[in-house]
């Protein structure tokens, strides 16, 4: 239901989290949103994993709710389906809040929470064939719990028309309106743009990086004055850390910080 691929060497391993439903194109069920909670709770406390991936087995990304899930849905109690949407939102959170950039590999379908959960990561690489559409109001239902993080990534205006056509657009909208940021031609592609993003990543300072994510939900949507002590108080604090003071100092010195993985 879920792989987990780490590869790497001592303090620059990646992490590849691989959804494996495959016949019901990588939809979310009670379990898959338990694993990929737990997984990436895990990952982002470990200072060895600098990256991580997250793909799908099979034709699709995901599909979003599994149908067998929804039909049980609607007949749970209101206090039932209270519990259900807290628990998939803390997953959709665990995804948005890892310190480590979250990297999406899309293919084939992307629907609903699939596109929700495409929303949640850093960054998106999609081949150009592939799929989205925010399509619960075609089966009765909204998409809430994922509405934080899409409207962050599409903004509003794109939210009144995708949320509630619910139609289908193909990896060029999706570029277009900010869903995702790369689209390319194949699978091959994909895997090496995605690859040449991990090395950039694995040539930043990981505690930079955490800051700098942390920093990015902090400021958006706020007004310039109202965040200045906070953006000024982050810069300090990153100036003090020994990442700032190794960098400057391979800087300096014209070479590699600690950080960086051997040539």
């Amino acid at each position: 239901m879920l792989k987990i691929d780490i590869r790497g060497q001592a303090m620059n391993k990646v992490a590849r989290v691989i959804m494996d439903r495959p016949a019901v194109h990588n939809a979310f069920n009670e379990e898959l949103i338990a694993l990929l909670t737990d997984v990436f709770t895990d990952l982002a406390q470990k200072a060895d994993i600098r990256a991580v991936v997250i793909a799908g087995t099979g034709k699709s990304f995901s599909a979003g709710a599994d149908l067998h899930w929804m039909k049980r849905m609607a007949e749970n109690t209101r206090e039932e389906n209270l519990r259900d949407a807290k628990t998939a939102a803390r997953m959709f959170l665990a995804v948005a809040t890892c310190p480590k950039p979250v990297i999406a590999r899309v293919h084939g379908a992307a629907l609903g929470g699939g596109a929700g959960l495409i929303a949640a990561c850093d960054i998106a690489v999609a081949v150009e064939s592939a799929q989205f559409g925010f399509t619960e109001v075609k089966v009765g239902i909204i998409p809430s719990i994922i509405s934080p993080f899409v409207l962050a990534k599409i903004g509003p205006a794109h939210a009144r028309e995708y949320f509630l056509t619910g139609e289908r657009f193909p990896a060029a909208v999706a570029r277009d309106i900010g869903l995702v940021q790369h689209v390319v031609k194949d699978e091959a592609a994909m895997d090496a743009l995605i690859e040449a993003k991990i090395a950039e990543i694995l040539t930043s300072s990981p505690e930079a990086v955490r800051m700098a994510k942390q920093l990015i939900f902090s400021v958006v949507g706020r007004p310039p004055e109202s965040v200045l002590d906070l953006t000024a108080e982050a810069i300090a604090r990153a100036r003090a850390t020994d990442d700032a003071r190794a960098g400057f100092a391979a800087f300096l010195a014209r070479s590699k910080p600690p950080w960086a993985p051997p040539s």
